[in-house]
């Protein structure tokens, strides 16, 4: 380990041994913000005793003994802060922003329960440690989680070393690795999920009368998803909705370099519905009797509040920050004199509960203990490996959802579901149908599933695929919500925390897009960053792609998946057929059930009603319902394709709209001598790679049937997976163009038709 040393150093009255690791310790410099602490607290006068068991001082419901555990655990967070400085220095440690002049965050967790779950800022490092204590760990090891995440450690309890979070599924707390607030649409989540169980009468990791708290920067509280958080919950108790959430900001008045405006926080803070609360968190008496009263508010009326603190930043935003660039000595000088470590000391020293020297031995007794666990974990293993590091990213178990995924209600329950006139006894379905039809079958044998969105109640969706589920089902696991997709994805993110099984709608495809980080930054990472201690399983159903007749344009005709099929882990079902539909939804419902799998559902918007295949009254697009006895032979894998015909001319590989227009080609060159056969891939992600291969074998000549766009579309995949996989024969490829998607008739001429596969089938066949 490469060290730099400063020389000997004198410790306050700490007595060390010349010892390798203590010439070390000895070695890590100190910097202005602890020689100012050091230097302030020598300077105390003390005051008379109080009793430790009764307030610190007049007007203050923290005690002296409170006050004095809740200090210890701010000096231990100031020092992972040095820690991480000094780890960075010898190149062992990867993470440097800190929580110094944040430390009084350490009373909201005194103010809540260790059940309460939490979802943290990444300067709630006090608040993490107290609440490790508060559950009944020893202090070290809230000390050691952190440092392990410092240094990547394999050993780290919560992402094994893949980032450094704040997380403890022990302690109930949610690893978030957001740094612009897009963890707070999941906070009001969890919120309405802690009050729905209690609804549904389902379980919940939470006690009935919990709390979610969440933390978050003052320049945070400007991004599209903090706002859609504070709307989110507002827009609920507008409505009489209980959500139990308690918005914490600390607000040290600058976001990196840029300036909070003065007032400002407040300002977007005071909302109908979020009861606000403030105080100087640098205090910590006065920041501790903020957040009990507003703890209370919010377990009593199951409403929301926001409790805003004051605090400074001290050491810059992070280790490599020069604070000076941007901010003058006066400025950086006044937020040395509210340090809340300093503070918090002199309501000690002024009690009389401790002397300026007894501190200074108690802080330099902590620094050694700090320093010297940190250079423990430099020594601890590290992932080695692509394998070690991708585990938890999609860890599913087919068997367990092929098990799983043909269950069905009791009988008698089914014919109370469907008022006696079961799916499987109806005439052959259109995909809406039956997509409906299995929606009500789920509902029926999951208690804890939902089904939620724009218009999906009363209306029954846009397209009427949840037509009737409300009134069967009630409005307890059928509703509707407010129209932004960052809240409906944030409330599918909690429901799956709080081991519900939540089916959100999106209602267009283009509008996945204005709330994509929910998927990609919260919902993919949860199982990476925790080692799948924690899961938001969900089923994310999504009208999409074009061909639609009579209502178009862009925002309800959109190509675009390119963005979805990037995210690790996430499962892309894109049924064609209302059979391949059925069976495709029980998968991914028993994935997200089993495996904690975040599913994405592409529902074609243009077959939804589509009843024929080649001739008018054909009905060839149509399909019965499975009874449930056959539910097992006709599961569906996740990444099992599905074989149109036997021809050994040629393979068209397609998806989708391209499925229909494929088989109708496929049927005019079948009819001129050419054998053709077509394979439905149905899942985007994971791509069926298998059957893509073998199928590509039986003729030599593949082509890409893609009514996604030409440029980042689905045939990219395709293409790069055969040649992958070592295929050698022909492959051509026929897409839409790379255009955005007009209004009207115009919109044949950048889309993928029937005539473009037949004439590319046949140049590929010469």
């Amino acid at each position: 380990m490469r060290v730099k040393r400063t020389g000997p150093r004198h410790v306050t009255g700490v007595q060390q041994t010349a010892t390798p690791e203590n010439d070390i310790i000895r070695s890590v410099a100190r910097d202005t913000v602890e020689t100012h602490f050091i230097q302030a607290v020598a300077n105390l006068e003390a005051g008379p005793a109080r009793d430790p068991g009764r307030a610190v001082h007049d007007g203050t419901a923290l005690t002296g003994e409170i006050c004095r555990r809740l200090f210890l655990r701010q000096i231990d967070s100031r020092l992972l802060d040095i820690a991480a400085r000094w780890l960075r220095e010898q190149d062992e440690g990867y993470y440097t922003i800190g929580s110094a002049g944040h430390e009084g965050n350490a009373a909201v967790a005194e103010a809540l329960r260790p059940t309460d779950p939490a979802l943290l800022h990444y300067r709630s490092g006090a608040f993490y440690l107290a609440r490790s204590e508060q559950a009944g760990r020893l202090p070290e090891q809230g000390i050691r989680d952190v440092l392990m995440g410092l240094t990547a450690a394999a050993g780290e309890p919560i992402a094994g070393g893949r980032h450094k979070v704040f997380g403890h599924p022990d302690l109930a707390v949610i690893p978030q690795t957001s740094t612009i607030a897009s963890h707070l649409p999941r906070s009001v989540g969890v919120a309405f999920a802690i009050e729905r169980a209690r609804v549904l009468g389902v379980r919940s990791p939470w006690p009935q009368d919990a709390i979610a708290v969440c933390s978050f920067g003052d320049a945070s509280t400007n991004h599209a998803s903090a706002l859609s958080g504070f709307n989110t919950a507002a827009y609920a108790t507008y409505q009489g909705q209980p959500l139990p959430i308690l918005f914490v900001c600390e607000d040290n008045g600058i976001g990196i370099s840029v300036r909070t405006p003065a007032g400002w926080v407040e300002t977007a803070a005071r909302r109908p519905g979020i009861e606000y609360f403030a105080a100087d968190g640098c205090d910590l008496a006065a920041a501790y009797d903020a957040a009990v009263r507003a703890v209370e508010h919010v377990r009593t009326n199951r409403s929301p509040a926001f409790l805003h603190l004051s605090t400074v930043r001290l050491m810059g935003h992070a280790g490599s920050d020069v604070e000076s660039a941007y901010r003058t000595q006066r400025e950086m000088r006044a937020d040395l004199d509210r340090d809340p470590l300093v503070r918090t000391a002199a309501m000690l020293v002024a009690a009389g509960l401790e002397t300026p020297e007894g501190l200074l031995r108690t802080y330099e007794s902590a620094r050694e203990h700090v320093l010297r666990i940190a250079l423990e974990t430099t020594r601890s293993p590290r992932l080695g490996t692509a394998k070690e590091i991708m585990e938890p990213i999609a860890p599913r178990r087919p068997e367990l959802i092929a098990k799983i995924s043909p269950t069905a209600a009791t009988p008698a329950a089914r014919e109370k579901a469907f008022a006696g006139a079961l799916p499987e006894n109806d005439k052959p379905m259109t995909l809406a149908q039956a997509l409906n039809r299995t929606l009500a079958d789920a509902l029926t044998v999951y208690p804890e599933m939902t089904v939620f969105g724009e218009d999906v109640a009363k209306k029954g969706g846009v397209y009427g695929v949840t037509r009737g589920l409300q009134k069967r089902f009630g409005a307890g696991r059928v509703f509707d919500t407010l129209l932004d997709e960052q809240a409906i994805l944030g409330l599918a993110l909690g429901s799956g925390l709080a081991e519900q099984l939540p089916v959100p709608e999106i209602q267009y495809l283009a509008y996945l897009h204005n709330a994509l980080d929910q998927i990609r930054g919260e919902a993919a990472t949860l199982s990476f960053f925790s080692q799948n201690r924690y899961t938001n399983p969900m089923v994310v159903r999504v009208a999409g792609y074009s061909y639609q007749k009579g209502f178009g344009g862009h925002f309800h005709n959109d190509n675009a998946v390119a963005a979805l099929r990037d995210i690790p882990g996430l499962v892309i079902a894109s049924p064609a057929r209302p059979d391949d539909a059925s069976a495709m939804l029980r998968t991914c419902l028993a994935a997200a059930r089993t495996a904690g799998s975040v599913c994405v559902f592409l529902e074609p918007i243009a077959l939804y009603h589509t009843r024929d295949l080649f001739d008018e009254g054909d009905g060839g697009w149509l399909a019965p319902y499975a009874p449930p006895a056959r539910w097992p032979e006709t599961h569906i894998p996740i990444g099992q394709a599905r074989s149109y015909g036997e021809g050994r001319d040629l393979t068209i590989v397609t998806f989708g709209n391209g499925l229909r227009m494929s088989l109708r080609a496929a049927v005019r060159l079948t009819q001129e001598g050419y054998g053709c056969r077509v394979l439905d891939l149905r899942w985007l992600a994971p791509l069926p790679k298998e059957d893509l291969l073998r199928a590509a074998e039986l003729t030599g000549n593949v082509l890409i049937a893609d009514e996604t766009r030409h440029s980042g579309g689905v045939s990219e995949g395709i293409v790069a997976a055969l040649i992958d996989a070592g295929y050698s024969g022909s492959i051509a490829r026929v897409t839409s163009a790379d255009s955005f998607i007009p209004l009207g008739g115009a919109a044949a001429h950048v889309l993928l038709s029937e005539e473009e596969i037949e004439q590319a089938a046949r140049k590929l066949l010469g």
